[in-house]
């Protein structure tokens, strides 16, 4: 890589931002939501995904039921620009898996021929700043355009924009496992021990679990989803054991209510009560996890605290179901206003903080809690939550939504949000931080 791939760029001496592009970032449900918001009020867009095609993270764990129905999943924009070009909608009521929201759905959407040409893949972005300006430099900033460096491969590539929006996820950047958020003392010696949240138990990674001990760590629908699994496998190939640990005293917001009115998600938490009631899976509460060191044969040792006493374990793997983090390196130099706690929007934050609600309510925001110090910069989407859990597309949907009337121009219609999200029917505020690995549909 050397300097001399960097285009040059140039911007007319009036520092108009007219005629530059709103830069997605991320083709997955809300950036492509984005996308199809924008070109609807007439706004030019370009969109940079990481992956080779739309909805590459969506595809990582596509083996995955969604507990959210198809009516919950589509954006309305983006829907409108499907029915012209003669798409079929789903059935409302079924549950799709994530490859089939991605094959039914993301990718009709991103060939959709006002879309198509908009979208460049393989395109990993790096860095974001202004044009000539680190975060220190202030005067005539917001007439400055962003600078978006981007990885294609073995080159470099520079792009200008009026504006960005980040919707470029959190499933790379996992939660530590650790009780204390860090990374084992020594990683490389268990990094072929520890699976990512969601491995597809019955499919590909069988061979992994099957005849083996796995800990599950984490307290959130993600955990619940691979816990079945297991429990299903447990059945057909002998020697294969289930441990589920979290930090908390009572993983009541797994477990669920019959009131939640997504049915699915309501299932999905009834049936993982059962399977610990039935010692099919055995749960270890309030167990804090210090390290993780190697052990004979391929094992690994998971060290803890479990009420004040030392408790080891030994398995084989772990799966690392703890939630997910943003990734903010690539946003050094852009002037975010960012909660200390869970790394949302300052704003956005109160509204979603596992430490302060206990209940799944969501309030309705838009482009005033996402807001930066940034002129025109926006998180949103998973990466918009930070390490908050219970995200549902449908929040996304309506803050890129939002966020599309405030570019356009329309400042009211911006902050007329409206957000009805089915209810879980859980309310607890014990330890609600510990469902940071709630999935995201």
């Amino acid at each position: 890589m050397t300097i001399a791939e960097l285009p040059t760029l140039t911007v007319p001496s009036t520092r108009k931002l007219d005629g530059l592009p709103v830069v997605v970032i991320g083709a997955g449900p809300v950036g492509l939501a984005a996308a199809a918001q924008l070109l609807e009020r007439g706004i030019d867009v370009l969109v940079l995904e990481a992956g080779e095609t739309a909805g590459a993270s969506v595809r990582a764990w596509g083996h995955t039921k969604l507990f959210s129905p198809w009516e919950y999943l589509v954006d309305e924009a983006a829907g409108r620009l499907l029915d012209k070009a003669g798409w079929q909608a789903p059935a409302a009521k079924t549950l799709p898996f994530g490859r089939e929201l991605v094959e039914e759905y993301l990718v009709p959407l991103a060939a959709a021929p006002e879309l198509a040409s908009r979208i460049q893949y393989d395109s990993t972005v790096t860095d974001v700043t202004r044009q000539g300006m680190d975060r220190t430099r202030s005067i005539g900033r917001s007439s400055t355009p962003f600078l978006l460096r981007i990885r294609r491969g073995g080159r470099v590539a520079l792009q200008l924009a009026r504006a960005v929006i980040d919707a470029s996820g959190t499933y790379g950047t996992p939660n530590g496992l650790t009780a204390g958020g860090i990374s084992p003392t020594d990683p490389d010696s268990v990094r072929n021990n520890i699976l990512p949240a969601l491995p597809d138990v019955l499919g590909a990674d069988r061979a992994r679990f099957a005849g083996k001990h796995t800990l599950v760590v984490g307290a959130g629908h993600s955990a619940a989803n691979t816990l079945l699994k297991l429990s299903v496998l447990a059945l057909e190939a002998s020697g294969t054991t289930v441990t589920w640990t979290i930090r908390g005293a009572d993983p009541v917001r797994v477990f669920g209510s019959e009131n939640d009115e997504l049915e699915a998600r309501g299932q999905l938490g009834n049936s993982t009560h059962d399977l610990v009631r039935q010692g099919r899976i055995s749960l270890l509460d309030s167990f804090e996890i210090d390290d993780l060191r190697p052990a004979a044969g391929d094992r690994v040792v998971v060290d803890g605290r479990r009420r004040g006493e030392a408790v080891s374990i030994e398995v084989d793997q772990v799966v690392n179901a703890t939630g997910f983090r943003p990734n903010l390196d690539m946003l050094r130099e852009i002037r975010l206003s960012l909660d200390e706690i869970v790394e949302a929007p300052r704003a956005l934050a109160p509204l979603i903080d596992p430490n302060l609600h206990g209940c799944g309510t969501v309030h309705p925001h838009g482009v005033a809690e996402l807001a930066h110090p940034e002129p025109n910069f926006f998180l949103a989407g998973m990466k918009s939550y930070g390490r908050a859990p219970t995200f549902l597309l449908l929040t996304g949907y309506e803050q890129v939504r939002s966020i599309a009337d405030e570019l356009a121009g329309n400042h009211g219609a911006a902050r007329q949000v409206r957000l009805v999200l089915p209810e879980t029917g859980v309310c607890s505020t014990a330890n609600a931080a510990e469902s940071a690995s709630a999935c995201c549909n």
